[in-house]
């Protein structure tokens, strides 16, 4: 009789292609959904603003409060996705987004709309790692998973750009309560769908035995809460510091807080047993997952630091409308879009190429926009050539990155790895979009106000500073000695190489014989 284990294991070679290809759209549609609804946003503020009569630092935080919630929950789903069922975090996910966005259609008042969006935030981080995780599961072959992840992973890009252009469409034509209500049409079938396509035990391999004593043994809700609170804490004091600055005492007691609670995770994870940490030392050592996740906080902040500065400086300074905005945004998701379906060229170079490549090109782009960007009629000399390569560049790293965390860990581990991952495209973006605003304050200050370039120019410098140092990392720090081995399955016993007398080199368990009496 088979074990539990190994039922799951078989699961996905069970599924017909058409029913995985229907649950990786499912997928992308949830991973569009959630950057969407930051997105789509950005456009609508000016009126969100105008029509609940919101002052500049309340209607930061309507996106802001999504940003929060979303990236401190992503453990906790990624924990759950482990360790329970994915389907069931998945479908939550969705549900919750779709019905939160319905009633925040409905709000007219800035308190109720901010607490749903806190919220949509929290739903919005269930549906990511649990997404991954089924992903991981539903296409074990490595090339299938390559190209599964790199389309995963360009639909959050595509979503970056679609979002900007198709809230512009609401807000200009429609009303700005549609780019909630088209998240809401979005996600209905989408979580009725995997109701049904999803198998039901999929995933399922913690705890087979004696499901809800081990299951919440290894939940670790005391590392979680702990890492959770910490995260909250940091964002919000980041968030904070742009508005009220920050030397101002609340922002600084928190920061110091949050950082005091991250060593504390740290140390707690390593008093527990790992099949019972929610993020075990051990993690921190696959080949390459600690490069890779420094990496990863890279893609999120380029794009979102482009597509702040530009869609503003457009609109106050140049006097652009909405849609022109937007549509001059349009290279950035087109480009994206396209770079995503360059997730099997892992299986042929090494992922360490491919993310340097990235790298040149987002270094390249980002002299441009640092050159060049200021003046109206440099949109194609500049501008444009620059989104091109720099989005090309970011989506190479982005989905490479993405691919090779998954291929460095065990599949038993997605949902963590997944949370982990999407953890550090968020917690980039925050430090990052907090550092250039510091910088661009300070230069404007002393050269010609926010109508001038010259501190939009200083922080793409920055920029620039910063993927240098990613790259000099990669070209340093990443192994290629593992690139295109078998992805493990479990945690297990650390491998050593044993050499036979044919000279062909396998991999085998390292077993420790007992001593034998003397």
């Amino acid at each position: 009789m088979s074990s539990p284990l190994s039922l799951e294991d078989d699961e996905p070679k069970r599924l017909s292609l058409p029913r995985k290809l229907v649950l990786l759209v499912m997928c992308c549609l949830a991973q569009f959904m959630d950057t969407f609804s930051t997105t789509a946003l950005l456009s609508a503020i000016p009126t969100l603003e105008a029509s609940m009569g919101m002052n500049e630092a309340q209607s930061t935080w309507v996106i802001s409060a999504f940003r929060l919630t979303f990236s401190s929950f992503l453990l906790i789903s990624g924990r759950l996705s482990d360790v329970y069922n994915p389907k069931t975090v998945f479908i939550g996910g969705v549900s919750g987004l779709g019905i939160l966005s319905l009633c925040a259609g409905f709000v007219d008042t800035t308190i109720p709309i901010l607490v749903l969006r806190a919220m949509t935030g929290i739903a919005s981080a269930m549906t990511i790692p649990s997404a991954l995780k089924l992903l991981v599961k539903v296409f074990p072959d490595p090339l299938e998973q390559a190209r599964a992840v790199g389309f995963f992973a360009g639909c959050g890009a595509v979503a970056n750009m679609g979002g900007v252009l198709v809230g512009a469409i609401f807000v200009q034509w429609a009303s700005y309560h549609w780019v909630f209500w088209f998240v809401t049409c979005v996600a209905s079938p989408v979580a009725l769908v995997c109701f049904f396509i999803i198998p039901s035990q999929i995933g399922e391999t913690v705890g087979s035995f004696d499901p809800e004593k081990a299951k919440w043994k290894t939940l670790d809700l005391v590392g979680i809460v702990i890492l959770t609170v910490a995260f909250i804490l940091f964002i919000f004091a980041v968030t904070s510091g742009s508005t009220v600055g920050w030397k101002s005492p609340m922002v600084l007691v928190l920061l110091i807080v949050s950082i005091l609670m991250v060593v504390g995770f740290f140390y707690w994870e390593t008093l527990l047993p790992v099949n019972e940490a929610a993020i075990p030392p051990q993690t921190w050592f696959y080949h390459n997952f600690s490069v890779l996740f420094a990496v990863a906080l890279l893609p999120s902040f380029w794009w979102n630091a482009v597509m702040f500065t530009f869609s503003i400086m457009w609109q106050n300074v140049f006097k652009w409308s909405v849609i022109s905005s937007a549509v001059h945004m349009a290279p950035i998701g087109i480009v994206a879009f396209a770079t995503s379906f360059t997730g099997s060229l892992s299986r042929i170079f090494s992922p360490k190429w491919i993310i340097l490549t990235g790298l040149s090109l987002c270094m390249t782009a980002t002299l441009l926009l640092a050159l060049g960007g200021g003046k109206s009629e440099n949109y194609w000399l500049y501008v444009f050539p620059a989104f091109s390569l720099g989005s090309a560049g970011i989506m190479m790293t982005f989905t490479h990155s993405n691919i090779a965390i998954f291929q460095a860990a065990p599949s038993s581990k997605a949902g963590t790895v997944g949370a982990i991952y999407n953890g550090a495209l968020q917690f980039g973006s925050g430090i990052g979009l907090a550092a250039m605003s510091a910088i661009e304050t300070s230069v404007e200050a002393n050269h010609g106000g926010s109508h001038e370039y010259a501190g939009r120019a200083a922080t793409f410098w920055f920029v620039i500073g910063v993927v240098a140092l990613q790259f000099i990392s990669i070209s340093i720090f990443y192994d290629r000695s593992t690139d295109h081995k078998p992805q493990p399955t479990h945690d297990g016993p650390p491998t050593q190489h044993i050499t036979h007398s044919d000279d062909k080199s396998v991999e085998a368990d390292v077993i420790t014989m007992p001593e034998l009496p003397k």
